[in-house]
């Protein structure tokens, strides 16, 4: 009983959070008195890894405002939304890891000139609130017994880098045998920690200011020598059909008046 209860919740809370290629059309923002709407009326579809969702949301929101632009927001795992830019379902391309911007433009799949970086992505360890398997380095997350709950490597940007993570500590054997979980999003490891069905999970740190994780978790930070610490950029695809207004958005969100939505969500701007 009590497990079916904490799936009910979990799936509930999955509806909330930004799941697997969940794609979202950004509620309209009051009209500004901005005279110059360049873009009115066009259309702009992002593919944004879906840890982002919170300062994109806010981005996207201010964007549309400015210029008129009508954007679509697919957010799902970064190797999913590689899947969308390689099926030239999208304009303009922000995975959470450099990593699948590399191999993007190895194969021409974004215009190398537009990349921009915009953060740096941060992994560090969470635990739910009053932390039950006493966690507090690395290490305790190959402990017999501790739940982990951890990104899929072939999904979520922090998945792959967790693996990382671990195989530089040399508890991967370890830490997969107490694995419980690999979600298909970074999203989903925070509905495993709040809901008490993970001991501990490998997040980015700027999740923690997140409304959903308030009061529910703990940090537990990766000392740098042991991290793998992670640029987020941004990219123009080479098959966009509206090449000045993908650019003109991809230049907005490294600019220096979207770097204050950066900072209030946790991250850390890269410098210009």
């Amino acid at each position: 009983m009590k497990k079916a209860c904490a799936f009910i919740i979990i799936m509930v809370l999955a509806v909330f959070l930004a799941g697997s290629g969940c794609t979202e059309k950004m509620s309209p923002t009051p009209a500004s008195n901005n005279s110059g709407n360049e873009f009115e009326g066009q259309k702009l579809t992002v593919c944004s890894g879906a840890g982002l969702i919170k300062p994109m949301n806010e981005l996207i929101g201010n964007f549309e405002n400015e210029t008129g632009a009508d954007i679509e927001v697919r957010y799902g795992g970064s190797a999913e939304i590689f899947g969308f830019l390689t099926s030239k379902e999208c304009d303009v391309f922000i995975p959470g890891d450099y990593h699948y911007t590399e191999q993007a433009m190895e194969r021409n799949y974004v215009l190398n000139d537009s990349v921009e970086n915009l953060t740096r992505h941060i992994p560090v360890i969470a635990v739910p609130a009053g932390n039950p398997a006493n966690i507090s380095k690395l290490e305790d997350l190959a402990k017999p017994g501790v739940k982990l709950a951890l990104g899929d490597p072939n999904g979520p940007a922090i998945g792959r880098v967790a693996e990382k993570i671990c195989t530089k500590a040399g508890i991967l054997p370890e830490v997969q045998n107490n694995t419980i979980v690999k979600t298909a999003t970074v999203n989903q490891l925070l509905i495993y920690l709040t809901s008490g069905d993970a001991d501990a999970a490998i997040i980015w740190e700027d999740m923690a200011n997140w409304s959903e994780a308030s009061g529910k978790i703990k940090v537990v930070p990766i000392p740098e020598k042991q991290n793998k610490i992670q640029t987020i950029p941004t990219a123009v695809s080479t098959y966009t059909e509206d090449p000045k207004l993908a650019e003109a958005f991809n230049t907005y969100i490294a600019g220096d008046e979207a770097k204050a939505i950066w900072e209030k969500w946790g991250f850390e701007p890269c410098s210009s």
